[in-house]
């Protein structure tokens, strides 16, 4: 909007047809930005996270290269897909994000199960070990993500399609890439640890201070240090607090008290907002905030909020208007359109009955094709505006028109929703071949179909990760709990959407359908190390569970938040939402993976009769 020249304090707010989808395809340039940010923030933390103080233990280029190796994911797979000619759609623009996450906390999962082996085994057997014990945890949530994005493939809507294709097919490239290009990758460093090479110069250091040496020398020039007890590496500062204290402490009988209280108020905050939540996007948000067409919309919900959308009734066939008849059933269906109370007759247009007043003015009534088409050029040529709302053939017969209905009082989606269904249902009763439309009509009918197929997409894809879950961990209750998780975190993301005014639609489908890939991670990952811990006291399995696989669940956890955060400050609305979702899936797929679950799963002792094979530390 803009002051119109030598015209004080008045303003100028434009629009046109094209605007929309112009200015909503703008919104995607933004992302190779914020992408670019990210992807150094998420190598900077990880950096930090993987740093040793010990030169032959430190692991900043294992950080280095599990970044790289997700970055080379979503290059592999987006280039596929592009090169199949699978249309690329703004919403896409969120997945390398969500795929920077994952792929980041597949990378932590294994250097943790790497640190986890004997240093004085081969490395040969140290990769096995460390794929036994990571490669099925990561199988499990690669599994159920990429099932979750392919399944959702089935929606109707076709930004979703895009975006599961693209998203589901970037996190399976992006396990393929783990499991050999960072596998291999670890080895290589394994083999530098094991000759005791610094991390740097890859020059054989002592593992101790030679006597009389400087201490800068000390510190610089010395390492491989191990747990000569264990055989493992030494325990970060986080690990041994989760051991030896934050374990120990969510297995105590008041600690359980507490948290079982947590969960209920949290379940009940969660349940109000989902039956409270809003259905229905503002088209303004999707353009940029510093859009023209976004000013446009603010100003007509201001000043001009009582008018709804100027809706086009068309007929579609040719019909014969020269006949009397014919005429006045078209009549009494348009004037079943203006008894609609969302419709304000006085405000709509019609192009017969201005030429029926022309008519009766001039000729007089017109009952023959011959004085009708007379009539009508001379009728165009008056008021030439009406032009566009006639399609004649060569022979200036009509074999398409159309007339506008004015809507009013069109303030919500509920009644936009009802406008719409009246509409068609209207249309269905006329007695001729006509259609109603409105560019809007595409988000509209989002209103009538989005809450039945976001309950059946989530209830489809939890069904399929249950069976998953039964498969791959050999504990029927730890694999239900599992389950139990996902259904949780989707009803407190659903929930939360309420309080940081997010709707329901689209576009938080979208990021609904992550919240069902990513809620199992964090729980999927501490349940299958509660099944595998060689302890046979559940609450000693869950401590177990918690320092072995708790420090890489919350470094994957904040790397994500870090690699999303730079989207908090974007100018679309698209990115701000995919920011608020993924926050709040991160933040309750973390609650649930380190509070909740270790404390439903103390109350199992029945998991820990199901134990396979014992996890090598």
């Amino acid at each position: 909007m803009g002051t119109i020249k030598g015209v004080p304090n008045i303003g100028l707010s434009y629009y046109t047809t094209k605007s929309r989808q112009e200015e909503f395809e703008k919104t995607s340039n933004d992302v190779i930005i914020f992408f670019a940010i990210a992807y150094v923030i998420v190598i900077s933390f990880s950096i930090v996270a993987c740093i040793r103080f010990d030169n032959v233990r430190n692991k900043v280029w294992m950080a280095c290269l599990g970044v790289f190796s997700t970055g080379l994911a979503v290059l592999g797979s987006f280039g596929l897909l592009l090169a199949m000619g699978v249309p690329f759609v703004s919403t896409v623009g969120t997945s390398p994000f969500l795929i920077l996450g994952i792929g980041v906390d597949d990378m932590f999962i294994m250097i943790s199960s790497w640190q986890q082996t004997n240093v004085r085994d081969s490395v040969p057997e140290r990769l096995s070990h460390t794929f036994e014990t990571a490669a099925i945890s990561i199988t499990i949530t690669t599994l159920t993500d990429v099932l979750a994005f392919f399944l959702s493939y089935s929606n109707p809507f076709g930004s979703v399609q895009s975006f599961c294709l693209y998203t589901g097919t970037a996190v399976l490239f992006c396990y393929i890439y783990n499991v050999t290009f960072f596998g291999a990758c670890l080895a290589l460093n394994g083999q530098r640890e094991e000759s005791n090479r610094h991390w740097f110069t890859c020059m054989k250091v002592p593992e101790q201070p030679p006597q009389g040496g400087s201490r800068a020398s000390g510190v610089c020039c010395v390492g491989g240090t191990y747990d000569h007890d264990t055989g493992t590496e030494v325990e970060s500062p986080i690990q041994k607090f989760l051991r030896q204290y934050y374990g120990p402490c969510l297995v105590s009988t008041w600690m359980r008290v507490f948290v079982c209280l947590l969960y209920a108020v949290y379940l009940a905050v969660a349940i109000y907002g989902c039956v409270t939540i809003k259905e229905g996007i503002d088209l303004g948000n999707l353009a940029n905030d510093e859009s023209y067409i976004h000013k446009y919309y603010k100003s007509e919900k201001t000043y001009f909020s009582e008018y709804g959308p100027m809706v086009m009734l068309a007929v579609k066939d040719t019909y014969p208007y020269w006949e009397e008849g014919a005429r006045l059933r078209l009549d009494m269906c348009i004037e079943h359109f203006h008894n609609l109370t969302e419709v304000n007759p006085t405000y709509s247009v019609s192009w017969l009955q201005s030429f029926e007043e022309f008519a009766n003015n001039t000729q007089g009534i017109v009952n023959s094709e011959a004085t009708f088409t007379e009539s009508l050029l001379s009728f165009l040529d008056r008021d030439p505006m009406f032009r566009e709302d006639l399609k004649l053939s060569s022979n200036n017969t009509i074999y398409a028109s159309r007339f506008f209905l004015q809507t009013v009082n069109i303030t919500s989606s509920e009644k936009e929703k009802k406008m719409l269904e009246n509409f068609r249902n209207t249309r269905n009763d006329c007695q001729l071949s006509v259609e109603v439309y409105h560019p809007t009509f595409i988000y509209y009918d989002q209103y009538v179909v989005i809450t039945a197929i976001t309950i059946q997409t989530v209830v489809v894809v939890a069904v399929v990760m249950l069976i998953i879950s039964l498969l791959l961990i050999p504990s029927p209750f730890c694999a239900l709990w599992v389950t139990f998780a996902i259904a949780s975190v989707i009803m407190g993301v659903i929930g939360f959407m309420t309080y940081c005014g997010v709707s329901l639609d689209s576009i938080s489908m979208i990021n609904l359908i992550i919240c069902i890939g990513f809620a199992v991670d964090y729980s999927a990952h501490i349940s299958y190390a509660f099944v595998s811990s060689p302890k046979t006291n559940a609450n000693e399995k869950v401590v177990e569970a918690l320092s072995s696989l708790g420090y890489p669940i919350l470094q994957g956890a904040l790397s994500t938040l870090a690699g999303i955060v730079v989207l908090s400050v974007s100018r679309s609305y698209i990115f701000r939402t995919f920011f608020v979702i993924m926050s709040l899936v991160i933040l309750f797929g973390l609650l649930h993976g380190v509070a909740f679950i270790p404390v439903f799963l103390s109350f199992l002792g029945t998991c820990s009769k199901q134990k396979t094979e014992s996890v090598t530390h």
